[in-house]
């Protein structure tokens, strides 16, 4: 784990909005508070560049989720476009061709973070898929073999960070989704698709450097006393307590 990154700098807030209007409200809002900013697949479909250069124009730190998952060819020149934009972190599917398509051309500042499995999907799904391994042990595979390819971290689940921190040691960039404070509910109105979580000390404390929340900073009553209480939890597991 890096311990020099800026407690401002941790949490990753996930802009899951249809539009940019709606992410700004957020942004502004949150400025002083965190300056680092997840565009998904839905937001960057709906504004493409225009939410990227925004962002970008206030000073903020970008993660850019598209989790790419092509031919290789078609991996490297989409990772090509993506540096040439302002953006910190891009996500890739933690397939060995995938990762080491996107390393080759990354370039020096963008970092490409390869998605082991995603939080959404329990030991169950794995079975379905035909892959009879824990989930643990095909997070740790798939997250050595994106190192190897030369990508510069992964994305995986509070769940597997201590296990990727003793195998792989603190090189690796951790970014964690799948974060739920104590105190949060789930909305029952839309559907609850996290399966493999865990609350923002625990995941700081097991090795993550990056934790991405969405809906339990979005739906809080007061979004950012939710933001300020996540980021206790932060500077409580770096001190050790």
């Amino acid at each position: 784990m890096n311990k020099n990154i800026p407690i401002e700098n941790r949490i990753i807030f996930a802009l899951d909005f249809e539009n940019i209007n709606s992410a700004k409200d957020f942004v502004l809002k949150f400025e002083g508070y965190t300056n680092f900013f997840k565009v998904g697949l839905q937001l960057f479909i709906s504004e493409g560049d225009t939410i990227i250069k925004w962002l970008a124009d206030r000073g903020n730190l970008i993660m850019l989720d598209l989790k790419l998952y092509d031919i290789p060819e078609t991996v490297r020149l989409s990772i090509m476009e993506i540096a040439k934009k302002n953006v910190t972190f891009t996500t890739v599917h933690a397939i060995k061709p995938v990762a080491k398509a996107a390393s080759l051309s990354k370039g020096h500042d963008l970092k490409v973070l390869g998605v082991t499995v995603l939080t959404s999907m329990s030991q169950d799904d794995i079975h379905s898929m035909g892959i009879n391994i824990p989930v643990s042990e095909l997070v740790l595979k798939r997250a050595g073999e994106t190192m190897e390819m030369g990508c510069d971290g992964v994305v995986a689940s509070p769940l597997e960070v201590k296990l990727l921190r003793e195998k792989l040691g603190d090189k690796p960039i951790i970014v964690t989704p799948g974060i739920r404070p104590l105190n949060f509910n789930e909305r029952t109105d839309i559907l609850s698709d996290q399966k493999r979580m865990a609350t923002p000390y625990d995941a700081i404390k097991n090795g993550a450097d990056y934790l991405v929340v969405g809906r339990p900073i979005r739906d809080a009553k007061d979004p950012v006393e939710a933001i300020m209480n996540i980021r206790k939890e932060i500077e409580r597991a770096l001190a050790g307590n």
